[in-house]
C-alpha cells in the first residue's frame, strides 16, 4: 500500500498551559477565512495521554477541527512520525480521519461524528460486531514503508518502556506508594524476560494492528451504524492476539477499571467468530479456529497488562494530566501477576 502525501507543518509550539490560544493560531493558518474572534471552541477530558480541544464556527459543528496537544515528554516512547504515517494509511482505506496539518508538539485533524464507548456499549452486540470486523479489516492491510518494520513491535517497545521506568521518586508520598503497590525492577526485567521466552515465538499472526483499542479511541456512529478507530500512536505491525487480547482488556475501562468485566468465553468466542469470518473473508468458520484464537488470545492478554503498566509508570513520572497513572499501573500489574497464576505460569 502506497503513502499517500504529506500535510503541512506549521512552525508553532502551543503552551499546554494557554491551549485555546495556540489551537487558535493553528486555525488562523489553516483556516484563514475563518473569523477567530466568532470561533467556538471544546476542550475533551477523556484523554489520558495528550490534551486535545476542538474549535468550529457558529452553526458549523460538523467542520470542527481537532487540536490535539501532544503530553509532557510523549516523545521519549511515541513514534510522531509513525503516527502521522499510520494515520494517512488508514485514512486512504477509509478507516479514519483525515490531518489537515502538523505543528511542533501536536497536529490538527477532522471530527468525526459518533460517541466513545462505554463499559456498556462495548459489550452490544450491534457494535461489538462492528468493532470485530473493522479490526480484521485493518489486520488485512499490509502497508509497506522503508522506515516501517514488519517485525512485532511489542517487544522493542517494551524494552524501551522498561528503560524510561522511572526507579524512584523525589515526591516522598508518591516514592512511599510506588514502594508498597509497585513490584522492584529487576522483579519486572525477569517478568519481561519471561514474556519474550513465552511468546516471541508464537503463531498468532503478525498484522498491522493498532495495538490500543481502549474504549475511548472507539468512535460510534448510531445513525450510520459504524466504527471509527481514532489515536494511532501506537499502532505498528504486531500479534494478532495481542491486538485482541488488548481490546477485551479495555472492557474493564480506564478511569476506574473493573477487571471482572473482561468479557466471559462465551463472548470472547461470539466476538472471535465475527472477527475470523472478516479476516478470512469466509463465513465457514470451524470451532477449532475459534478455539485455537481464544487460547491464544488468553495468553495475550499477560502481555498486554505488562505493557501498559510499564507505561503508566512512566506516565507517573513525566504527566501533567491529572490522572492517577502510579494507582493505574499497580492495577495492571496485580491483573497480570493474577492471570498469569491462574495460567499455571
Amino acid at each position: 500500500m502506497d503513502i499517500v502525501s504529506v500535510e503541512p507543518h506549521i512552525d508553532i509550539t502551543i503552551d499546554e498551559n494557554e491551549v485555546i490560544k495556540g489551537a487558535k493560531e493553528i486555525i488562523k493558518t489553516i483556516r484563514p477565512t475563518w473569523p477567530i474572534d466568532q470561533l467556538l471552541f471544546k476542550e475533551f477530558k477523556d484523554g489520558i495521554t495528550n490534551k486535545l480541544v476542538g474549535l468550529w464556527y457558529p452553526e458549523h459543528y460538523s467542520e470542527m477541527i481537532l487540536i490535539r496537544i501532544y503530553g509532557h515528554k510523549t516523545d521519549l516512547f511515541i513514534d510522531r512520525k509513525a503516527e502521522t504515517r499510520n494515520i494517512r494509511i488508514l485514512n486512504k482505506a477509509g478507516y479514519t480521519h483525515s490531518i489537515y496539518a502538523t505543528f511542533n508538539n501536536g497536529l490538527a485533524y477532522e471530527f468525526i461524528e459518533g460517541e466513545t464507548l462505554t463499559i456498556k456499549t462495548v459489550r452490544d452486540p450491534i457494535v461489538y460486531q462492528l468493532i470485530a470486523r473493522r479490526m480484521a479489516q485493518m489486520h488485512r492491510l499490509k502497508p509497506i514503508h522503508s522506515e516501517m518494520s514488519q517485525k512485532p513491535f511489542i517487544w522493542p517497545k517494551t524494552e524501551a518502556f522498561l528503560s524510561f521506568v522511572p526507579k524512584a521518586f523525589a515526591n516522598c508520598e508518591k516514592q512511599l506508594k510506588f514502594e508498597e503497590t509497585i513490584k522492584p525492577f529487576a522483579v519486572l526485567k525477569d517478568e519481561y524476560n519471561f514474556l519474550y521466552e513465552k511468546f516471541s515465538h508464537s503463531g498468532s499472526p503478525v498484522v498491522y494492528a493498532h495495538n490500543d483499542l481502549l474504549l475511548g479511541n472507539i468512535l460510534y456512529d448510531e445513525k450510520k451504524n459504524s466504527v471509527t478507530f481514532i489515536d494511532f500512536e501506537y499502532t505498528a505491525y504486531n500479534y494478532q492476539a495481542f491486538d485482541i487480547a488488548n481490546h477485551f482488556a479495555e472492557f474493564a475501562g480506564t478511569d476506574h477499571p473493573d477487571y471482572s468485566l473482561y468479557p466471559d468465553k462465551n463472548l470472547q468466542k461470539a466476538w472471535l467468530k465475527i472477527y475470523l469470518e472478516a479476516y478470512n473473508e469466509t463465513n465457514i468458520i470451524t470451532e477449532e479456529e475459534v478455539e485455537e484464537l481464544y487460547g491464544e488470545v488468553k495468553k495475550f492478554v499477560l502481555l498486554s497488562h505488562f505493557f501498559w503498566g510499564c507505561w503508566a509508570l512512566i506516565q507517573s513520572e513525566h504527566s501533567h494530566i491529572d490522572f492517577d497513572f502510579l494507582e493505574y499501573a499497580a492495577m495492571r500489574f496485580n491483573e497480570y501477576f493474577k492471570r498469569k497464576s491462574k495460567l499455571g505460569f
